[in-house]
């Protein structure tokens, strides 16, 4: 089924995204449900659409693999990482958004360099939508980090 000229380590890099991207997905979908026991609604409705998001990912990273004629395989889901109140949890997130984010750039740059000019492309479409969303937990902790905002969302501590 894999087709002759498929650059493997175009496979490698789809292969860890596809690990990576699962992982985020059962992240986020444990941490909406931690911020709902907490009682944060707001928060645990954003986590879960983010959980929805990162499956349109690796729905999408599939789709290529297959494209490309290779079985979809991930290698291994991470641990979630939970914390103690919200802020610790988008941390976590912010880490883990920008291993994503280095990921997608290492790969955009590797097939840029090797002339795959459609790998370049659905990586560079990742990359950005990661970028974005690294940006937008960097915002929300920033959020969080106001006076007022510690009171309303920072959380349950244990």
């Amino acid at each position: 089924m894999l087709y002759a000229n498929v650059d493997q380590r175009v496979l490698g890099y789809l292969g860890r995204a596809l690990s990576l991207e699962l992982t985020a997905v059962q992240q986020y979908s444990t941490q909406s449900r931690l911020v709902t026991i907490w009682g944060l609604t707001e928060p645990a409705d954003k986590l879960r659409k983010e959980a929805q998001v990162e499956m349109g990912h690796a729905d999408r990273i599939i789709a290529r693999m297959l494209a490309l004629g290779v079985a979809p395989s991930a290698s291994q889901l991470r641990p979630v990482k939970l914390g103690n109140n919200l802020y610790e949890l988008l941390v976590h997130n912010l880490n883990f958004e920008q291993e994503l984010v280095r990921l997608y750039s290492d790969a955009t740059h590797h097939c840029a360099r090797n002339g795959d000019h459609d790998s370049r492309m659905f990586f560079e479409a990742l990359l950005n939508e990661e970028q974005q969303h690294a940006q937008e937990l960097l915002s929300w902790i920033e959020q969080l980090q106001q006076p007022s905002a510690q009171t309303t969302q920072m959380g349950v501590t244990f």
